[in-house]
C-alpha cells in the first residue's frame, strides 16, 4: 500500500521537475505543514481500530505515524482542517502564501486523483475548497489586520465602568455587513470599521474579538484570528 508520505513526496518529485525554484518552495512548505497538520490532528478522525493502531505506533515515538501508516485515500478528509483552522490559527503566512495554499490543495487533488489515489468526487471537493481557501484566506487575513488597526482609534475609558451585557469576548459569527458597519450574531453592532474592512467581510466568516460599548458605540478592543 502507498502511504499518504510516499504519494506527497512523489507529487512533490514531479512539481520539482516543472516549477520555478520559488514556486516549489512554495509547494514544499504547503505540503509539510498539511503533513504537519495530519499528523497532529487528524488521528480524531480515525475507527477504533484505526486509532490503535496509530497510538502504538505514536507512544512508540513515531510523531508522523498517521502520515506513514495511512493511505493518501485519507487526505480529501484533512483538507477542511487544514485550510479552515490550521493554516489560519498556527501559521504566521503572508497572503501570498495563504493564496498558495488554496493552489498547492486544487494541484495536490487533481494529481492524486489522475494517480488513482482518490476518486473524482474528492478530487471535486479538494478543488473547490482550494480555490475557495485561495481567494477568502488573503481577504480574511487583511480583514484581521484593518480590524486591529481599528482598535487604536478607540478612546480612553474605563473598563470597570463597562457593564457585563456590553462586553463580550468571544469567536463571533458576522451576521450582516454594510459600508463602513459590521454586526456580529446577536445582533450585537453596528461595529464601525473602515470601508475597506467592510468590503471583504463576509456574512458567517468567524472573528475572535473583544467588544465593548464605549461611549454608546460598540468598539473593537482586540481582534484574534479570522475563519472564512
Amino acid at each position: 500500500m502507498t502511504t499518504i508520505d510516499e504519494a506527497l513526496d512523489a507529487f512533490l518529485a514531479e512539481q520539482e521537475k516543472r516549477l520555478a525554484e520559488r514556486t516549489y518552495r512554495n509547494y514544499l512548505e504547503v505540503i509539510e505543514l498539511f503533513r504537519d497538520c495530519m499528523n497532529g490532528y487528524a488521528y480524531e478522525s480515525l475507527s477504533d481500530l484505526e486509532r490503535r493502531r496509530w497510538q502504538q505506533a505514536f507512544d512508540a515515538g513515531d510523531e508522523r505515524a498517521f502520515t506513514r501508516l495511512f493511505g493518501p485515500k485519507k487526505i480529501p478528509q484533512e483538507v477542511g482542517q487544514f485550510l479552515g483552522w490550521f493554516v489560519i490559527r498556527k501559521v504566521m503566512a503572508g497572503q501570498e502564501f495563504l493564496k498558495a495554499c488554496g493552489t498547492v490543495t486544487k494541484k495536490l487533488g487533481k494529481w492524486l486523483a489522475e494517480n488513482g489515489f482518490i476518486d473524482a468526487d474528492d478530487a471535486a471537493d479538494m478543488a473547490e475548497r482550494g480555490s475557495d481557501a485561495g481567494d477568502e484566506l488573503p481577504k480574511a487575513d487583511k480583514l484581521a489586520e484593518l480590524l486591529c488597526e481599528q482598535t487604536r482609534s478607540v478612546p480612553a475609558f474605563d473598563a470597570d465602568s463597562i457593564p457585563d451585557d456590553e462586553w463580550i469576548e468571544d469567536q463571533l459569527w458576522i451576521e450582516r455587513v454594510e459600508p463602513g458597519a459590521l454586526w456580529f450574531d446577536g445582533g450585537v453592532g453596528p461595529v464601525k470599521v473602515p470601508k475597506k474592512a467592510s468590503d471583504l467581510a463576509r456574512p458567517g466568516w468567524a472573528v475572535t474579538v473583544t467588544l465593548a460599548k464605549v461611549a454608546g458605540e460598540w468598539r473593537i478592543l482586540e481582534v484574534g484570528d479570522v475563519y472564512p
